[in-house]
């Protein structure tokens, strides 16, 4: 008896973990963004690509910003191939989204000609490397672009979304945001500030009938990810590795799903699952995401602390200085 009880306490977390997986992916979306305008910023490759094609698919106004004037008047054109309705407008923007004063300058100008309903921050960047290899100006750019080109965007379309009482505002963050990592020292400094954003706004704009979602996407393979796979030293490929490598459009898939469903965190992959949860601290839940929590939080710590002693030791075999 002793036995099956033990094995119970092992089994039973682990089916609670697959029907809930199964239980997000059976829930509907509950709202939706059909001739509403939606802005993307990085929206001309990646995740936020895959996040503007979608929208479009979905029947929304689509303004997309980033610097590459290229990829934005090619994105421009796969967009309009995605009409679901005549009347849907599809914009794109070059814009430094760490330029705070042509920020505000531009989105005065887009909410003016369409109110902005749904604001997805997808810019940024990434470096990899330990704390004594970062330059200084580099590390000062990834804080710009990843924190300030999403603050700046908010700060100038919350006071809009306030008037009219409704909006959806998401951020992208990353798995870095919750677990700081060996070779992740700026990155995953800039993306748990990101998450403190995500929180604080959340209680700030709740009230106005606005909802946050603070995305955690896992490897995905886009150009950023190509590119930062240059710098990244061994150790950070491998721990990274473990939560496996995803397509933008799963990813932009589930944020979607997410922000429309009214969820701060969005996750992709049992690994994503594990690491919201367990780090889900004081951030916002659902009411079913409190209950299971309850159950599962013990479970998570164990094998938490079981990944995080191998990540050291992995670190440790590579005789990193």
């Amino acid at each position: 008896m002793g036995y099956f009880i033990f094995a119970l306490t092992l089994i039973l977390p682990v089916l609670a973990m697959i029907f809930i997986k199964k239980l997000d992916l059976w829930i509907n979306y509950r709202k939706s963004i059909e001739r509403k305008h939606v802005v993307i910023t990085g929206g001309s490759s990646g995740i936020g690509k895959s996040l503007a094609l979608l929208a479009a698919r979905k029947g929304a106004d689509v303004t997309i910003i980033a610097r590459d004037l290229t990829r934005l008047e090619d994105t421009e054109k796969e967009l309009e191939n995605m009409k679901l309705h005549e009347t849907q407008t599809f914009k794109a923007i070059s814009m430094d989204v760490t330029n705070n004063d042509k920020v505000n300058e531009i989105f005065n100008e887009i909410d003016n000609k369409n109110p902005i309903y749904m604001l997805i921050n997808c810019a940024g960047c990434s470096i990899a490397g330990t704390i004594e290899d970062t330059p200084f100006e580099e590390a000062k750019n990834v804080m710009n672009v990843n924190y300030f080109g999403s603050f700046y965007p908010i700060q100038a379309v919350v006071p809009k979304m306030k008037r009219r009482k409704k909006g959806i505002i998401v951020l992208c963050g990353s798995q870095s945001s919750l677990f700081g990592f060996f070779g992740y020292s700026v990155y995953a400094s800039s993306k748990f500030a990101l998450r403190g954003l995500a929180e604080v706004l959340d209680m700030e704009v709740k009230p106005h009938d606005i909802t946050v979602t603070f995305a955690l996407p896992p490897d995905t393979y886009t150009p950023g990810f190509v590119n930062e796979l240059k710098s990244k030293p061994e150790a950070t490929k491998i721990i990274s590795g473990t939560g496996g490598i995803y397509e933008p459009d799963v990813v932009a898939e589930r944020i979607l799903k997410d922000a429309l469903n009214n969820k701060f965190f969005s996750y992709v992959g049992t690994s994503s699952f594990m690491l919201a949860n367990l780090c889900s601290g004081m951030s916002p839940t659902t009411i079913y995401e409190t209950i299971y929590q309850c159950f599962l939080l013990g479970y998570l710590k164990i094998i938490g602390s079981i990944y995080l002693k191998i990540f050291q030791n992995t670190v440790k075999s590579l005789n990193v200085k």
